[in-house]
């Protein structure tokens, strides 16, 4: 049975933004974040506290964090892959949630982490206990759980088993990352379902590309087989600097006008995403892939005379 709602990730301010050559400033990855917020996000991707000289684009990531809108209503992410991002993340003070990476295949956890394979899975599982002992909570993705860039298909038995593993470090949820964006709504609604019951009652989250046109179709399978969060970028921007050919995520607005179309609450405000794509865009002077904010507004917003 689909659920009636669904939790909303936005993860344009790190997914969004880290690939990207431009720089983009620190005053403008926060008023991108202050938009999500005015558009309803509680939960948001905010940085990644990552080697600079890989990826460039998170290079301020203690900067945003101390420009962080105060607001005790909303939970800050921090992507880290390592037990020293962690402790970067940690010392900002403004960071609630860690977020760790274990990879599906040995060349992309390489690539991603210089590690293989397992040796993510355990570093995933420490940076989880560390954010524990902190006194933040943490989340753990399966990147590549549909596809590698380097070794093709993937188990579903291996990500299932690297899901029940990472669910033993007790994270919030585990997601799953269609890194690549070759999923395919069947694919999904296995998985999804699969991993559901490995790890139960911890939700599962998922986080798709639209590198093949798939995206949409793909979060509603994987709504429909039991997922109940799901992250996606503002105006669909998005790649990983280590994936060739890793397009840009789902859009944040595309979502959240399919899931609400489809009776599934996201919390979200389609005009206020809408306004914030708009404004994005300008900042990267360039129309964003989001279809949504290029449509006219369905149904149109009529204004109403007083009586």
């Amino acid at each position: 049975m689909v659920s009636p709602v669904i939790e909303f990730v936005e993860v344009g301010p790190r997914d969004g933004l880290q690939n990207e050559r431009a720089v983009i400033s620190t005053a403008d990855k926060i008023g991108l974040i202050e938009r999500a917020i005015m558009a309803g996000a509680r939960r948001i991707e905010v940085t990644s506290f990552v080697n600079p000289a890989r990826v460039p684009q998170m290079a301020d990531a203690e900067a945003v964090c101390a420009a962080l809108p105060d607001r005790a209503d909303v939970t800050y992410i921090g992507l880290v892959m390592n037990g020293r991002g962690a402790d970067r993340a940690i010392a900002t003070g403004r960071i609630d949630q860690l977020g760790a990476v274990a990879v599906s295949t040995d060349q992309f956890a390489i690539a991603n982490q210089g590690q293989t394979s397992d040796e993510s899975v355990e570093a995933a599982k420490a940076i989880i206990a560390q954010a524990k002992a902190a006194g933040l909570t943490a989340q753990a993705t399966i990147g590549a759980s549909f596809g590698c860039p380097f070794e093709g298909e993937v188990s579903e038995a291996r990500v299932v088993q690297m899901a029940q593993r990472l669910a033993e470090a007790g994270p919030i949820e585990v997601a799953l990352a269609d890194t690549i964006g070759v999923a395919d709504p069947a694919h999904v609604a296995r998985l999804v379902a699969a991993v559901r019951a490995a790890i139960d009652p911890l939700p599962v989250r998922v986080h798709f590309h639209n590198t093949r046109g798939t995206g949409l179709a793909n979060v509603w399978s994987a709504v429909a087989a039991g997922a109940r969060v799901v992250d996606a970028s503002l105006g669909g921007l998005g790649g990983c600097p280590f994936a060739p050919g890793a397009a840009g995520n789902v859009s944040s607005e595309d979502v959240v006008y399919m899931l609400e179309r489809g009776h599934i609450a996201t919390g979200m405000d389609l005009d206020q995403l809408i306004a914030a794509s708009a404004w994005l865009s300008g900042i990267m002077g360039r129309k964003l892939p989001g279809m949504v904010a290029q449509a006219p507004r369905f149904p149109k917003v009529t204004a109403t005379k007083d009586a």
